[in-house]
């Protein structure tokens, strides 16, 4: 294997045309040079100088090895440019996994803020649910998740970094012409015997939602399941049930959808921003992730409401 440093003394003799001169561009005493080039020679099996009274001049195989050493030290250098554009949040990028409403939501918040301050960092963004997060982050596919948990139900979070960033409460979200719909408040077995709209299992929320009935005495037996926001509202609007739903996924409420808060607290997620543990966090992750928190405390007011 070639030393890239003696390939840059031999480049430097070639281009000065002597020993010492070549020793005093690059502040080597002659005889570090002579040795340098010795060494080289040795690594590459060809005799690389001819020495005259004129100075030193490169063989052909000198020549071809100059030659190539000018492009890998051109590529070094780009390299070293580009790792330090990197570390600068001057280049690079940034991938990020997120679920729905934190999508629509602080994720958003988070990234105009991050290019406004980092414009030559690449961003990419792709909706995915824990686990699914979590294995992109195992293969190294993305850097950045947005993950939840229920307290009552901790996300299992051992290959994990987990930063906090909110508690989202949930709100029980009916048609605007309920019966309970003009209340300030209302508790969640009052609930018992309406039809409900709810998240489609597997991804955490139905879990918790089913949870929270069942504390409160009952089962939504009635009920319609969707993943995706919008169509939950529209099923709300159209009087086709009631939902319990996080205040992050309410924050545009659609005509028709009137949102009151449970009695008594109820049930609330954690937001969390997380990472593949002991994994290196690039600059641009790490401050995104203090983005993220600085965006997150802007809802928290609404989520504590």
């Amino acid at each position: 294997m070639l030393d890239v440093r003696r390939l840059k003394v031999l480049r430097e003799v070639a281009a000065c045309g002597s020993f010492s001169a070549a020793a005093e561009s690059l502040a080597f005493t002659q005889s570090a040079i002579s040795q340098q080039v010795a060494a080289l020679e040795r690594e590459s099996g060809a005799k690389l100088l001819e020495r005259g009274s004129r100075g030193v001049r490169l063989t052909d195989a000198g020549r071809a090895l100059v030659d190539h050493a000018d492009a890998i030290l051109a590529r070094l250098e780009d390299a070293e440019e580009e790792l330090a554009a990197i570390a600068g949040l001057r280049g690079g990028r940034l991938r990020i996994a997120s679920f729905q409403s934190a999508g629509a939501t602080v994720v958003p918040r988070a990234l105009g803020e991050f290019h406004r301050r980092f414009p030559d960092v690449a961003l990419e963004v792709t909706q995915a649910e824990a686990d699914e997060a979590r294995t992109a982050l195992a293969n190294g596919d993305i850097d950045l998740a947005i993950v939840m948990d229920f307290e009552e139900t901790p996300l299992l979070a051992s290959d994990l970094t987990l930063t906090h960033l909110l508690d989202d409460p949930y709100d029980i979200a009916l048609p605007r012409d309920h019966p309970l719909a003009k209340r300030k408040s209302i508790a969640l077995g009052d609930l018992a015997g309406e039809r409900w709209i709810v998240p489609q299992p597997g991804i955490g929320c139905q879990e918790g939602i089913f949870g929270a009935c069942r504390l409160h005495g009952f089962e939504p037996e009635q009920r319609i399941e969707t993943d995706e926001n919008e169509q939950l509202q529209a099923f709300i609007a159209a009087g086709l049930g009631v939902a319990l739903f996080p205040r992050l996924a309410l924050a545009a409420p659609r005509p028709g959808v009137v949102v009151v808060p449970t009695a008594g607290g109820g049930l609330k997620r954690r937001v969390f921003a997380a990472t593949l543990r002991g994994a290196y966090l690039s600059p641009a992750t790490e401050a995104m992730t203090e983005i993220l928190r600085d965006a997150a405390a802007e809802f928290e007011p609404a989520a504590a409401a």
